[in-house]
């Protein structure tokens, strides 16, 4: 199980949304000044996501908790995420290049069947990502509460 520690905002008919801010370790990498990810934390800045789960704790709003998903979920969206839209781009690419019966061969067939088969594998991407976000067991989950009501205010992201 994967944990990230996050603020319970609010509470209602037993969902209890709570708000998490990544965290990232890039002040502790070598790379960050050549870095996608440092940039984009630098440029777009660092937003909370916020996420409603059953809450079987019976927590409150104040409350730190430990959020947890399973390690499978993570690895298979990961896998879904970035390997289907590269394998349609490449498959796209590879029928595209393939000669024409005559012989001929245009430049720009490769070029377009690569970006359509980007598209394909981004369109199966977001349908199977729709059908894992309905089942429970790839669904976050409250683990555990770590302090009770927090006397200072909760952060927000307005």
């Amino acid at each position: 199980m994967i944990e990230e520690q996050g603020i319970v905002v609010a509470i209602e008919a037993g969902i209890a949304e709570v708000e998490i801010v990544r965290r990232s370790t890039c002040g502790a990498c070598s790379a960050r000044s050549g870095c996608g990810v440092s940039l984009l934390d630098r440029v777009l800045g660092r937003r909370p996501q916020r996420l409603l789960l059953a809450d079987k704790l019976k927590v409150r709003p104040g409350d730190e908790v430990i959020v947890g998903i399973p390690e499978g979920a993570l690895l298979k969206a990961a896998v879904v995420a970035y390997m289907v839209p590269l394998f349609g781009l490449l498959a796209g690419a590879i029928l595209g290049d393939l000669p024409r019966l005559d012989g001929a061969m245009d430049q720009g067939l490769p070029l377009l069947a690569g970006a359509l088969g980007f598209g394909a594998g981004l369109l199966v991407t977001h349908l199977y990502s729709r059908r894992l976000a309905v089942d429970p067991r790839w669904r976050a989950v409250l683990l555990r509460r770590t302090t009770h009501s927090l006397s200072v205010g909760l952060p927000s992201t307005r």
